[in-house]
């Protein structure tokens, strides 16, 4: 891998669903890429894929296809833009690829790795909740963004996600997103609660990474199956995307050194015997 072309691996997760984890997935790739980084999204909401159709397109081959011996990555990437941003999607509806062994994880992350090194950043959009799947992704990449919302449910859910990851997979850095806030003090005053909670009975920091306002733009773009950045950039949740990204564009810079492969695989067979 080239010196200063590593890349940060990262999972959007969320304790829950329907808090907006995979538009800011998308959006994010979006805002990096604007900012000259060569960045790969993987839709890795398995079994209930939907990130081709936020994008508007209907792939003929999906993650399911890396199983097969003689498949490789290159021939399941879409290109986004005609330079530097690339898509992998996922099945939907096929239940088995929910909940995948650690050795079928494996062989698709191994795949994985002899790409990844002309992307800066890899982007990973995991299925909601705690089952097996989204708890060793989670696990496996260097940087964890928990998205939640405002609402009680979203946080109890969240912190449960937290805790899980903490207690049975000994993973304790954290970044959390607050989508659909009102204005910055309801996202902080949310953060503030999931910080005190996994403060006291977790004893570890979260660390807050960026507040997403609540968007009108937002389901219109859905709708027009175009990404907010394509669709209308001039927007507050926009602008709050961009915040976020130039954070995790500095965290990668600080990671540079110590940056190798994009997975730490050895979390798979560290996690299959606890």
């Amino acid at each position: 891998m080239k010196e200063g072309n590593k890349t940060l691996s990262i999972s959007i997760l969320s304790g829950k669903g329907g808090v907006g984890k995979t538009n800011i997935a998308l959006n994010l790739a979006y805002a990096l890429y604007s900012m000259k980084n060569s960045t790969l999204l993987v839709d890795c909401d398995l079994g209930l894929a939907n990130l081709d159709i936020l994008l508007g397109i209907a792939p003929e081959k999906n993650l399911e296809y890396l199983l097969r011996p003689n498949t490789g990555v290159e021939e399941i990437l879409i290109p986004l833009e005609e330079e530097g941003l690339d898509f992998l999607p996922a099945a939907s509806g096929v239940p088995e690829l929910v909940e995948w062994d650690n050795d079928l994880q494996t062989v698709i992350f191994k795949k994985l790795n002899t790409l990844l090194s002309k992307y800066h950043f890899l982007i990973m959009d995991l299925g909601a909740g705690i089952n097996s799947t989204v708890l060793n992704l989670a696990a496996i990449t260097r940087f964890r963004c928990v998205v939640i919302t405002p609402e009680p449910t979203s946080l109890t859910d969240g912190y449960a996600l937290i805790k899980v990851l903490n207690t049975q997979h000994r993973v304790k850095d954290f970044f959390i997103i607050v989508n659909m806030a009102q204005n910055a003090k309801e996202g902080s005053r949310a953060f503030e609660r999931l910080r005190l909670a996994c403060e006291n009975f977790l004893k570890i920091k979260i660390n807050l990474l960026g507040i997403i306002k609540e968007d009108p733009n937002l389901p219109k773009a859905v709708i027009n199956q175009t990404p907010l950045f394509k669709f209308k950039k001039d927007t507050p949740a926009c602008d709050n995307i961009l915040e976020i990204a130039v954070k995790i564009k500095k965290y990668r810079e600080l990671l540079l050194p110590e940056l190798t492969l994009p997975f730490n695989l050895d979390v798979l067979f560290k996690n299959h015997q606890v």
